[in-house]
């Protein structure tokens, strides 16, 4: 008899800590590779992924019917129709592109045709049912983060973008490697003491629906030497290797032997039965389990202590979706006429709340889908919801996952995003969820406690300063803290050689094709400033009541020809290989709840904000001047 201590009582818990700490300090890597877009369904994005095309990348009519200008149809009502003639609007159908001239299209129900022309009686709204250049995705604008599970909307997403291959982390190769003498291949009919070698497929199977790859190699026997050169084969051509049966104490028992032999044994024995005698250790830096012979000791190790090393590999983590109630963070407004599921994202509020920002909700935004932590099921006969009021929702995503993603609600700049990633690529279990609302919807959303962030640039036109003057008169009561990002270049985007020589906001009336930012962008107010200063009205501005929601959106509309300038970002215009004339630099801060200080993810991401790697990012965008990104430059106490 032997007096070798094969096996300890370690807990479950401590096992599998203390193995993914012994397989981290050996370097524990995964790999990746390129595949298809269309095939990359429930794969992980290896790095950010940037649309490479606008979407739609052309002016598009959005529904059946006519388009025409829509200053023709001014006046038309139910007692005051307007008849058009046939020259003056074009038959469209929904996906065509919007004929030269054009700037709205009336729905084919709305129209009464007869042989005097077309009879409206309603007058269309300048850019009514058009989808415009970048309306789901601008060209530039990044589609996923690092280590992202790619869902089916996703793919479409890429598509649409132009991105018809990406790098994802590869599949991790498992060899399965089973041994015993009396272990015999599945089929026929076995003798007395032979045993079909099952557990292979049953592991692949598992492995299959975790989303890595099992290799099931033949049968080894009881041979100490056949063991090791088949376990040293197997962790040549795979990522990790479970060796199956001969952990126990028998005789021919040499699994743990065996990995010593090539490697190293963390845990010998763990306190669940069945499947106490299972075997954690690795070669080099790929994981070996020992994995007990009987097949539910063996499904037992793989759920509880294989599946988490194949998360590992795959920089990912799952849990079930969750049905919850929440509180609307802005009002929604629904048919009465339709059951609505709308996509939302989901935040927790200072009081503990999670609060619902209900997404774009067009039938061609897909990018809503990608972006959405939640449907919101709006049950018919419903008007909606106002701010505040309770509803239900589906998450698409772990509410602990939620509860660790930092919630920016502000002005778009790219930089946003790149922290986002830069922080992902950091630490994989935090996760950053922006919307854009406007500098003073970052404002208003940060003191109604539904976002922990805002982008905010607000000129102050009566002293030149930025941010504080809005906070001051917006947030009396305090209890925010403006933290310092950077000082960013505004200026006219072009077309590139700047075709109307257009060299500051005074030269706009000449008959260029403005396209605007929304009302509440800072970018808007700087454009109203400048163009008070310059003497000019906004009504002399063909295009100024056209808006987008993000610089890339801007500059997307001017480089397909469908704008011909727009007040934006230096990064924007470089994105798109556009000219760029300099009018004005600015303060681009993030205001932040003195609360929201307290979580940890908050703090991790105004980390980031200093750290080399984002810096990085922002030199490479273009347009950014900084001195002391992440630092606080004025906080308000709480009154």
């Amino acid at each position: 008899m032997s007096n070798y201590a094969y096996l300890t009582n370690t807990s479950l818990g401590e096992a599998l800590k203390e193995y993914l700490a012994f397989l981290e300090q050996r370097k524990l890597q995964y790999r990746t590779e390129e595949i298809p877009a269309a095939d990359a369904l429930g794969r992980m994005s290896a790095r950010a992924v940037y649309a490479r095309l606008s979407s739609p990348h052309y002016v598009a009519c959005a529904m059946d019917g006519i388009a025409l200008p829509a200053e023709r149809t001014f006046g038309a009502t139910q007692t005051t129709p307007v008849v058009l003639r046939e020259s003056e609007w074009v038959r469209v159908d929904t996906g065509d592109p919007l004929p030269q001239g054009c700037d709205a299209v009336v729905m084919i129900e709305d129209c009464e045709e007869g042989e005097g022309g077309v009879t409206l009686r309603a007058a269309a709204a300048p850019w009514q049912h058009v989808r415009q250049i970048g309306e789901d995705i601008s060209a530039g604008d990044m589609i996923l983060p690092s280590f992202t599970e790619i869902e089916p909307a996703m793919i479409g997403a890429l598509l649409a973008g132009g991105v018809l291959s990406l790098e994802t982390i590869a599949q991790p190769r498992v060899g399965i490697v089973p041994t015993g003498d009396e272990i015999v291949p599945p089929g026929g009919s076995p003798k007395a003491g032979e045993v079909m070698e099952f557990n292979s497929a049953v592991f692949c199977a598992m492995l299959r629906r975790w989303g890595a790859e099992g290799v099931a190699f033949p049968v080894v026997p009881d041979d100490p030497q056949k063991i090791v050169a088949a376990l040293r084969r197997a962790a040549e051509e795979c990522d990790m290797v479970l060796l199956c049966a001969g952990t126990s104490a028998g005789r021919d028992d040499g699994t743990a032997a065996a990995i010593r032999a090539l490697g190293e044994v963390c845990v010998h024995g763990i306190a669940i039965r069945p499947g106490k005698p299972a075997v954690l250790g690795a070669i080099g830096a790929k994981p070996v389990v020992g994995v007990p012979g009987y097949p539910v000791s063996g499904i037992i190790v793989l759920e509880e202590l294989v599946k988490p090393v194949i998360d590992r590999l795959l920089m990912r983590e799952r849990a079930a979706a969750e049905a919850v109630c929440v509180r609307m963070g802005r009002k929604l407004v629904s048919s009465l006429k339709y059951r609505e599921f709308v996509r939302a994202t989901l935040g927790y509020c200072e009081d503990g709340n999670l609060s619902a920002m209900p997404l774009g909700a067009g039938a061609g935004v897909i990018t809503s889908f990608t972006r959405a932590d939640c449907i919101l099921d709006v049950p018919q006969n419903c008007e909606g919801y106002e701010a505040g009021d309770r509803a239900h929702v589906r998450l698409l995503r772990p509410i602990e996952r939620i509860a660790r993603t930092v919630r920016i609600l502000g002005s778009h700049d790219p930089l946003i995003d790149e922290a986002a990633d830069e922080l992902r690529q950091q630490d994989i279990r935090a996760y950053v969820s922006s919307s854009h609302v406007g500098s003073m919807g970052a404002i208003l959303a940060v003191g109604r406690g539904e976002g922990q962030l805002g982008g905010v640039h607000l000129l102050d036109e009566t002293d030149g300063s930025y941010n504080v003057s809005y906070v001051e008169r917006f947030l009396p009561n305090g209890g925010v803290a403006l933290v310092e990002c950077v000082r960013r270049a505004q200026g006219l985007i072009v077309a590139k050689g700047n075709p109307l020589g257009i060299r500051s906001v005074a030269d706009l009336p000449g008959g260029a094709r403005y396209v605007n930012r929304q009302k509440g962008a800072g970018t808007r107010l700087l454009l109203d400033y400048l163009l008070g200063q310059s003497g000019v009205s906004p009504n002399q501005i063909a295009g100024y009541a056209r808006e987008e929601l993000t610089h890339t959106a801007v500059a997307a509309q001017i480089a397909a020809g469908s704008a011909d300038c727009g007040l934006g970002i230096l990064a924007a215009a470089r994105m798109y290989g556009l000219d760029f004339v300099p009018v004005y630099e600015e303060t681009y801060d993030l205001l932040v709840s003195l609360a929201a200080m307290e979580n940890p993810q908050v703090r991790a991401f105004l980390r980031v904000l200093s750290s080399e790697g984002f810096l990085r990012r922002l030199d490479a965008l273009g347009g950014y001047a900084y001195d002391q990104p992440g630092r606080i430059k004025k906080l308000w106490p709480q009154k």
